[in-house]
């Protein structure tokens, strides 16, 4: 599945496409299946429920989260071989799976501010790994992922507020003017993998009709002995239960000061776990 080159790229960049790992009719049955799911209920995990008429197109078609806990369609998915095969293939060993996601975001709606994966799950020791599945066409038209290739290496930086009309989460973090943020054009069935501290985000859906659906796993790597509390259970990747310890809600975090005028990360910050709002 993978090639060194593969492997290179990934440590290089923190990020690596699997193209078309996933086929156009197993994405097009993802989707299916949660649109349905997501015009037909509310479920766990819903932080805002479903608002038919609002004007804001997340309150339409809000974000799932954790679906592998109740709906087995979600549970294969993020088990499945494919996904396993890579992220072993990056880390050199076997992961853990803890939480998946569903993103609708369509026409008109909001994207997310640039923000490290880590700073929510706070992994230990290691990192923690996403698999993003695109749904649809994914270009920068409709909000597609954008990524600061080589920020995998930054530690966790300290975050600061956010532009809510443009993002619907409320916090960011900052990067040095000119730093690149190189945009993921993806077809239905490419998988994005990246590293957990990998600096990502995803600008507003501008269209009038498109949507950009994605399916995400998240998983932690073999080593690590601690997670925060809210990706609790966590699951091998055959499906059987971890037993594993929660990670606590502080820790240090990186601002960018300037050393003979070039931008350096320094670790003199601290910060809370925000919560639940991933």
């Amino acid at each position: 599945m993978l090639n060194p080159q593969d492997k290179q790229f990934y440590e290089a960049n923190g990020y690596f496409i699997a193209r078309q790992l996933f086929s156009v009719e197993e994405t097009a049955a993802y989707k299916d299946h949660y649109m349905h799911l997501r015009e037909t209920g509310v479920y766990p995990g819903d932080d805002v429920g479903v608002q038919a008429t609002s004007s804001d197109p997340l309150k339409r078609y809000p974000r799932m989260i954790h679906m592998h806990r109740w709906d087995e369609t979600s549970l294969n998915f993020m088990l499945d071989a494919r996904i396993n095969q890579h992220i072993t293939g990056f880390s050199g060993r076997e992961p853990y799976a803890v939480q998946t996601m569903m993103y609708f975001k369509p026409p008109q709606a909001r994207g997310q501010a640039l923000h490290q994966d880590q700073y929510f799950l706070r992994v230990n020791p290691g990192t923690c790994i996403a698999a993003w599945l695109a749904l649809d066409a994914c270009d920068e038209e409709n909000g597609c992922l954008q990524v600061v290739p080589g920020s995998h290496t930054w530690p966790i930086l300290c975050v600061i507020p956010a532009d809510t009309s443009k993002s619907f989460t409320d916090i960011t973090v900052p990067i040095p003017e000119g730093q690149e943020v190189r945009s993921m054009i993806m077809q239905p069935g490419d998988v994005l993998f990246f590293n957990g501290s990998l600096v990502h985000g995803s600008g507003p859906n501008i269209t009038q009709d498109r949507f950009r659906r994605s399916l995400i796993g998240h998983y932690i790597e073999g080593e690590a002995r601690e997670v925060y509390h809210w990706y609790h259970p966590i699951l091998r990747m055959d499906g059987t239960l971890v037993t594993m310890a929660e990670s606590d809600g502080g820790s240090e975090c990186g601002v960018w000061t300037d050393q003979k005028n070039q931008p350096v990360i320094e670790l003199s910050g601290t910060q809370q776990h925000p919560g639940t709002h991933e």
